[in-house]
């Protein structure tokens, strides 16, 4: 069982900068392939960073060059560091865990840009 824990949502301006913070309780957080996922209202869940457990890492369209996703597997956390925020990055935030067959999710942490 893992528990995640998001945290860092925040309201800011177009153009600003946030990092989200997931911390992970539990045991072999190194193990696990780690993600976060994004829904605004009224749309799908979609993907907007992830991270293997090597470290090698994939994005979402829409968020290339402006997020960068890490993780510091001492503290069982992984990071998303978002720069030049759009109003269309307004969701709610999920962080992810998954070994197969196993796979967990935050509560999320809302995100919202605007004036």
């Amino acid at each position: 069982q893992v528990r995640l824990v998001e945290s860092g949502g925040d309201l800011v301006q177009p153009g600003g900068s946030l990092r989200l913070s997931c911390a992970a309780s539990g045991r072999d957080f190194s193990s696990y392939d780690m993600g976060w996922y994004r829904q605004a209202p009224g749309k799908q869940r979609e993907l907007v960073a992830a991270i293997t457990s090597g470290g090698g890492t994939n994005y979402g369209d829409s968020v290339k060059g402006r997020f960068t996703i890490s993780r510091d597997d001492a503290k069982n956390t992984v990071y998303l560091q978002m720069n030049s925020l759009k109003p269309e990055d307004t969701a709610v935030y999920y962080c992810h865990a998954v070994r197969r067959p196993f796979y967990f999710w935050g509560q999320g942490t809302q995100v919202t840009v605007s004036a």
